[in-house]
């Protein structure tokens, strides 16, 4: 009977997650007057413990649970903490806006909560059952956040898309998991790797369940050319949701994408590494193209989020321990860049309403200053200007791309930053050199402001003290893969 019993330790900041949201959801609906500032709140307590139960309890040691199919170890608790920043500093920064457009409803700070359980699930999954459970908990309640603003057509519309695309990489996802249980007979990742290791590879049908599976994963990270949902998403949902799609899902989805390519098909290699290739060029291309032509910048940060997919995707198609370690580092940086993008972005407002044309920034230096000079860092920083916290990130995949022998696609990487670098700095252009347009409010939001201020000083030259202790705990997840 004891060992029917599965060890809960692994899998208690989950359990922590989901009880939290019951709970929260039973806050808001019996106290309906207060219930936003009030889940808020506890939301953000509940992944503070959440935090400290998965830091000092959990720990990395390696420990599978449930039949094998729940994993916890050092990439998976680095990853997960990743993401409990993004979610807390999600929450944090969308109180102003959502009171501001009248839909501060309780319900979104618990959708976040249950888009973190599903994304802590996807990190530690260890079997394709529980890899597909966790994805769709994520993208379940990433379908509502993106129509949140239900009165707007923008927001509807782009629920809808994502909605509908979403569950076509499902189908696909699905697909490619029946085609790899129906020729190996299994769907745990250990079994998996022992099976393949066995039967070598060059089966066709193997082959072709692994294309299916890449290409749902493809999606849900918007490399090319499964992007297409991206922009319009990106453009139509709260600016709030945005920002919380270009940071915790989309490293969750990464760290799935390793969890998979370099377990189970760890010695498919020759077959998944080409398409992952493609990936990335094909990514790091339009990310850096087409964004030269957006107006919008929320449009503009999709193209950004998707060139940096690429960045993301290189260092894994080392398939190596190496290129692990450059990407834990690559999404720290890229956390830090793209959080306070987004606050930034939500503190552009004038007396109409927010700004989001990158032409309404004319002149912002005159009007506020303090936030011209947070953009021109974020700005810079993305673009991987030396010194800079994006300049590190890229500079430990590329290193470790052209140490794996991969020089052609390192050099495709620098020139597609190159161009990237054109229309970040025309926004710094925009807002220090062109005539004001508008007169700027100031935000008046403390939260916003400590975290857009915390975020721009950690990508100021001030990251080269972060390098060291960022690379040491990044070595320290990569250790999960070692061997």
């Amino acid at each position: 009977m004891t060992n029917m019993v599965p060890n809960l330790m692994p899998v208690m900041p989950e359990i922590i997650l989901a009880v939290g949201a019951m709970l929260l959801l039973m806050v808001g609906v019996f106290r309906p007057t207060k219930a936003f500032s009030e889940v808020s709140t506890l939301s953000l307590l509940l992944l503070v413990i959440t935090g400290g139960v998965l830091y000092f309890y959990v720990g990395g040691e390696t420990q599978i649970t449930f039949g094998g199919m729940f994993i916890s170890d050092s990439f998976a608790v680095y990853t997960k903490v990743l993401i409990l920043i993004g979610s807390f500093l999600s929450i944090v920064m969308a109180g102003p806006y959502l009171k501001d457009h009248m839909i501060d409803r309780f319900e979104f700070p618990v959708l976040i909560i249950l888009a973190t359980l599903g994304m802590f699930a996807m990190v530690s999954a260890n079997s394709l059952m529980s890899l597909y459970v966790g994805l769709e908990l994520q993208s379940l309640s990433l379908y509502v956040l993106a129509a949140f603003n239900r009165d707007r057509n923008r927001s509807t519309e782009s629920g809808l898309k994502y909605f509908v695309l979403g569950a076509l990489s499902s189908g696909m996802l699905l697909y490619g998991i029946s085609l790899i249980y129906g020729f190996t007979g299994s769907v745990d990742f250990d079994v998996l790797a022992l099976t393949l290791e066995k039967a070598g590879s060059g089966h066709l049908g193997l082959t072709l369940g692994l294309v299916f599976i890449l290409a749902g994963l493809a999606f849900k990270v918007s490399a090319v050319p499964f992007h297409m949902w991206a922009p319009d998403v990106y453009e139509g949902a709260p600016t709030p949701v945005t920002s919380f799609f270009a940071t915790a899902p989309k490293i969750a989805a990464l760290a799935l994408f390793v969890r998979v390519m370099m377990g189970p098909f760890a010695d498919m290699i020759g077959e998944w590494q080409q398409v992952v290739i493609f990936l990335s060029v094909a990514s790091m291309l339009v990310g850096a193209f087409v964004a030269l032509m957006q107006t919008n910048i929320k449009r503009l940060m999709a193209y950004s989020s998707i060139g940096h997919v690429g960045y993301a995707l290189m260092a894994i198609v080392i398939g190596t321990s190496a290129g692990v370690e450059a990407l834990m580092v690559y999404l720290v940086f890229y956390l830090t860049m793209t959080i306070g993008t987004f606050g930034a972005i939500l503190s552009m407002r004038h007396s109409d309403g927010m700004v989001e044309d990158i032409n309404d920034l004319a002149g912002l230096s005159t009007n506020n200053l303090p936030l011209a000079i947070s953009i021109a860092i974020f700005m810079f920083s993305l673009a991987g200007i030396p010194l800079l916290a994006g300049f590190f990130g890229k500079y430990y995949v590329f290193l470790a791309v052209v140490e794996a022998g991969f020089v052609p696609l390192a050099v495709i990487g620098v020139v597609t930053s190159v161009v990237g670098a054109f229309y970040y700095l025309r926004i710094i252009k925009i807002m220090f050199f062109d005539d004001a347009a508008v007169s700027f409010e100031k935000m008046e939001s403390r939260s916003l402001n400590w975290v857009i201020g915390v975020t721009a000083l950690i990508n100021s030259p001030a990251s080269v003290f972060l390098i060291a202790p960022v690379a040491a705990m990044a070595a320290w997840a990569a250790l999960s893969f070692a061997g």
